[in-house]
């Protein structure tokens, strides 16, 4: 079977299972606890702390694990923009639609329970956001600007320094939904005030990730308790799966530049292939701004989720787009914000690679087109 649905989700990998073993088993202590078992977590969860800030290029005390990449965009969603009310009466936040349902659901929160405005910003049939329309959607009380660093669903990569340079000179916190952009873009540099990781796109346990917070910017938190994680996230952490995201990150990182070469290389005659092959396929996102690891396509005339099951049959596994969306009847949202059709963006295939392709291009592209065949040809 081949696995192409790594922007889903990832294998865990051996050297994160040995880093964290020891914390789920030996020194399995309460960080809190003063003891020698709790004191030897607690070291653990600070080393970590210490190994994910050096990556994203931000202090230790920026660093507040979480259970997953959905609970850091929504603690930071919710939490930068109610802080930003408390603070100085902010009632507004920017984000684009084309955003993961943790961005757009959290946004949602604020505009019905809080009253919140909301601005969408427009994007293009790329799938990229215009620095200058979000110069355009600033206000005196724009609480946050949340995107994100790369579009799920069809790799998009958004100027994010362009952006960040547009909120800096307003004193507005940018959020960046980091998730799939971690371990094929740099973290660190962005100019980003807050970036939201997820453990298992890299390798480490599902349930695992990090919410990268500067220290200047207010948050509210959205768990109440004992005050761990500086009061910004309570609950007894879990210093197992902080080792593993701290590894898994700092693996990421040292294979980056060479694994995203080698996908770059195995996607584009990958991209290549199929558009040789089924010409009326039409390759969705932006051509060359795009992360090394998605080749995203729609199929006009046929069904995703036909192609899917076919290519599954054939022993190709991939996805129709996010998996938080699977099985739904909805055409993407992301695909309907570009200005697709409902029609065409139900026909969207997600092929994603990992770093390291050891794959034939050609191949693979043989058995997208027969399965494009199969379908069409299907009663």
């Amino acid at each position: 079977m081949l696995y192409l649905d790594n922007a889903a989700t990832t294998p865990v990998r051996p050297e994160v299972v040995e880093a964290m073993a020891p914390y789920l088993t030996h020194w399995f202590g309460n960080p809190s606890s003063h003891h020698t078992v709790g004191e030897a977590a607690a070291g653990a969860l600070e080393d970590a702390r210490a190994r994910v800030a050096r990556v994203v290029g931000m202090r230790p005390g920026d660093i507040v694990f979480t259970s997953g990449g959905t609970e850091a965009d929504n603690l930071a969603v919710k939490g930068i923009a109610i802080a930003a009310r408390e603070h100085r009466a902010a009632h507004h936040v920017v984000t684009s639609p084309i955003e993961h349902e943790a961005i757009l659901e959290s946004v949602d929160f604020l505009r019905r329970i809080h009253g919140f405005a909301v601005t969408m910003l427009p994007v293009d049939h790329d799938g990229r956001i215009d620095p200058a329309d979000v110069a355009r959607a600033l206000r005196e009380d724009t609480a946050l600007v949340a995107v994100g660093y790369a579009n799920n669903e069809v790799g998009t990569v958004q100027d994010v320094t362009a952006i960040a340079a547009v909120t800096g000179a307003r004193r507005i916190p940018l959020h960046l939904d980091a998730v799939q952009a971690a371990g094929w873009l740099p973290l660190a540099g962005t100019g980003a005030d807050s970036l939201a990781i997820a453990g298992h796109k890299i390798g480490a346990p599902k349930g695992t990730g990090v919410l990268v917070v500067r220290g200047r910017v207010p948050l509210e938190p959205l768990f109440h308790g004992g005050g761990q994680e500086r009061g910004r996230r309570s609950g007894t952490e879990d210093v197992a799966g902080a080792v593993a995201l701290a590894t898994a990150l700092e693996l990421a990182e040292a294979e980056r530049v060479a694994g995203s070469e080698r996908a770059r290389a195995t996607r584009d005659r990958f991209i290549a292939g199929v558009r040789t092959r089924v010409p009326e396929a039409r390759l969705t996102g932006h051509p060359a701004e795009r992360l090394p690891g998605i080749a995203s396509f729609v199929f006009p005339g046929t069904s995703g989720e036909a192609i899917l099951l076919e290519l599954e049959r054939r022993g190709v596994v991939s996805s129709s787009g996010s998996a938080c969306a699977a099985g739904s009847d909805e055409p993407s949202h992301v695909l309907l914000a570009m200005g697709f059709a409902p029609e065409v963006a139900q026909t969207a295939v997600r092929f994603s690679f990992p770093h390291h392709p050891d794959l034939d291009a050609d191949g693979l592209a043989d058995q997208v087109a027969a399965a494009v065949r199969a379908v069409r040809s299907a009663p």
